[in-house]
Order: C-alpha cells, then structure tokens, then sequence
C-alpha cells in the first residue's frame, strides 16, 4: 500500500486548541492503525505549531478522510493540511 504524509500547520494562536485535544488525536493514532510515524513541528522556544504524519493507506480518498476524522482537525486547529503521497527511500 502507499504511503501518504500529511504536513498540517496550525492556524497561529491555537496552542490552548491543541493541547486540549492532544489526548484525543494520540488515541485516533493509535487506534486506526494506519500511522507508520508522526509527529510536531516546532517553533520558537519549542512550541509545537503544526504536525507531520505519514500514514500507510490504500488511496488518497482514506488519507483525506482520516485527516477529517483527526481531533485536530475537528477542533479547527489546522489553518492549512497538504496531503501527498510519499515514498521511503532512506529509513
């Protein structure tokens, strides 16, 4: 199957969203079973501003809705997510 990674920045100020969230987008993660890595941007001072995760699905189509059904997303944290299928060459 492909893989497909996600580059999700979030919209500024909403550290408090994401946060409050994180608990929930862990569990989605971890119950779909589709996740090969993630994980956050950061910024200055180690802030965590946006989130990368790579996901092993059959098209397109069930990335986009996976990245729907994300917390995150859900809670309006992302100001703009890019979905793209990837290949491993290194790792």
């Amino acid at each position: 199957m492909p893989l497909y990674a996600l580059v999700c920045r979030d919209k500024p100020g909403t550290l408090p969203i994401r946060m409050e969230n994180r608990a929930a987008h862990l569990a989605h993660m971890q119950s779909t079973g589709v996740v090969v890595l993630a994980g956050p941007f950061v910024g200055e001072g180690g802030v965590m501003n946006g989130s990368l995760v790579v996901l092993v699905v059959a098209g397109l189509a069930e990335a986009e809705a996976w990245a729907a059904a994300d917390p995150y997303a859900l809670a309006g944290l992302f100001g703009s997510v890019v979905i793209s299928e990837w290949r491993r060459v290194i790792g």
